[in-house]
């Protein structure tokens, strides 16, 4: 198995579109950090003008408010980055005429495709890794750390200096499973093609059309919607919600609904076990032409 995979992360890393999705990445990453740098007391000024009545000591647009700025803006864009590795694992070979010639080697069907999507899961936690290195290390670098103060939809959030690092890393590591779930969805759909665009379309258009869904505040959507998995694709922003004291002050290291998490990477992960197990079924069924 350990062989396989190796193979096939060779093959990932010999696909020029495999460095597209980096190269996308730092460029985002760096055009938001440069454009804070160079006019971010606007952006402070704009982002406090609601809030006069508050005093806020400290350096406001440090290093975790940048991660976290780029976070609620890329992390709505990487499925797509994903997709074009994930939606190609397969569909890519049968486009090029070399899925017969895997399927000679002394593998069992299901070992080739537990072995593609191990992969594609490699290729998304490194996506994940290197979004982590630019948009919070380097971040943390360039601007410095402090304390994290957020707006949300109805309230403020002021997160202490000492206790936000350990909260990126929850979320990051959500993030990582949620992202997973997108590379099982578009797995699943390159196993029904031979060539890349159909799963890579496919795959993009049930997100959005699932995503559109899960925001309809419609009665007859509403009860799907808790186990529809892109309704839990923004989870990790539970990590930077604080339960309060009776004095309405933020308890240091806690999460306000852990519960929600918890919830969320069971739905998530249910959907990865159910896109690749459909995908290992609908495999050995397929007939192989090319």
């Amino acid at each position: 198995m350990w062989q396989l995979i190796q193979i096939e992360l060779f093959k990932i890393s010999k696909r020029p579109r495999t460095y597209i999705s980096f190269v996308a990445i730092t460029a985002l990453i760096a055009a938001v950090q440069i454009g804070l740098k160079v006019d971010g007391a606007s952006y402070v000024d704009f982002m406090m003008s609601t809030t006069s009545s508050i005093e806020v000591n400290g350096n406001v647009l440090n290093g975790y408010l940048i991660c976290y700025i780029i976070l609620q803006m890329l992390l709505v864009n990487i499925p797509l980055l994903i997709t074009l590795i994930a939606a190609d694992m397969i569909s890519g070979e049968a486009n090029m005429g070399t899925l017969r010639l895997l399927l000679t080697k002394p593998y069992a069907r299901w070992e080739i495709v537990l072995a593609k999507f191990v992969a594609a899961t490699f290729y998304t936690l490194a996506l994940l890794v290197w979004l982590a290195i630019l948009a919070l290390f380097v971040s943390m670098w360039v601007f410095g750390t402090d304390d994290l103060f957020l707006f949300k939809s109805s309230y403020i959030v002021l997160i202490e200096k000492n206790d936000v690092f350990w909260r990126y890393c929850g979320a990051f590591a959500f993030a990582a499973v949620a992202m997973t779930t997108v590379a099982a969805l578009g797995f699943l759909t390159s196993v029904f093609s031979d060539n890349s665009i159909g799963p890579i379309v496919t795959t993009m258009s049930i997100i959005v059309f699932l995503t559109i869904l899960s925001t309809m505040n419609i009665p007859l959507y509403a009860t799907i919607q808790p186990y529809l998995f892109v309704t839990h694709m923004n989870s990790w922003k539970e990590f930077f919600d604080q339960q309060v004291n009776e004095n309405n002050e933020a308890i240091v290291g806690s999460i306000q609904n852990p519960g929600r998490i918890i919830n969320s990477l069971w739905i998530l992960g249910l959907h990865i076990v159910g896109f690749v197990g459909a995908a290992m079924y609908f495999f050995h069924k397929k007939d192989i032409n090319s």
